[in-house]
């Protein structure tokens, strides 16, 4: 078994609010504010909770990130083992042949831009509103709550979305450790065993330094 971290963001409504229709629709208006959202996060980087969940992972047998953020962070940070319930905005894919491509930046790249292949629409492999979960990151998430997990720490989110919550949840009716970190009060924080309040970035670090000697 290993401990299972939930640190999740808000897919950003820009625009009111991207969708799955509206890419269909209209690519070009689409694709400029996921642009905006991809120029934001590449202006950024991963933060001191994203490093300390990295670090994390060298104590334990298995060590899995679930997140909603599409940045790709969590991977930067060097995270191993991550479920991007949501995607990634750095991988794009052709609405019409499905091939894909992974990119760094979509500085130089048409809007939208068009497949190399046989000029489909590329989009990010993201979920956009109206649309459904990734199969596979849902078969991954399955698989790991029936195996079980030690201990679960929800971070950073407010725990609205059933299948954020789930976890959560169902260790608290297993009896497993559960600890949130939100300077909020979310869904769940009545349920959880132990709440810290404060930002990720700060309790992270100083939970981690805490029990080091205990490992």
């Amino acid at each position: 078994k290993g401990a299972f971290s939930v640190p999740v963001g808000t897919w950003t409504r820009v625009g009111g609010g991207l969708s799955g229709e509206r890419m269909r629709r209209q690519p070009q208006i689409t694709g400029k504010y996921i642009q905006q959202v991809e120029s934001a996060c590449r202006q950024a980087c991963y933060n001191a909770a994203n490093a300390t969940l990295a670090q994390m992972q060298g104590y334990h047998q298995q060590f899995t990130v679930l997140t909603q953020n599409i940045d790709g962070f969590h991977t930067d940070a060097g995270s191993r083992d991550v479920i991007e319930i949501h995607g990634n905005l750095h991988e794009l894919y052709c609405t019409v042949c499905e091939v894909g491509r992974k990119v760094s930046s979509y500085a130089g790249l048409n809007i939208p831009p068009a497949c190399a292949d046989c000029g489909g629409l590329l989009r990010p492999r993201v979920v956009l509103f109206g649309e459904m979960l990734p199969e596979p990151a849902m078969d991954r998430l399955h698989r790991l709550l029936e195996d079980g997990v030690d201990l679960v720490l929800t971070i950073g989110t407010t725990s609205v979305f059933p299948y954020i919550a789930a976890p959560v949840l169902r260790a608290v009716h297993s009896g497993v450790p559960t600890v949130e970190i939100n300077p909020s009060v979310t869904e769940v924080s009545d349920q959880v065993s132990h709440r810290l309040a404060g930002r990720a970035a700060e309790v992270l670090p100083a939970l981690l330094e805490r029990v080091q000697g205990h490992y």
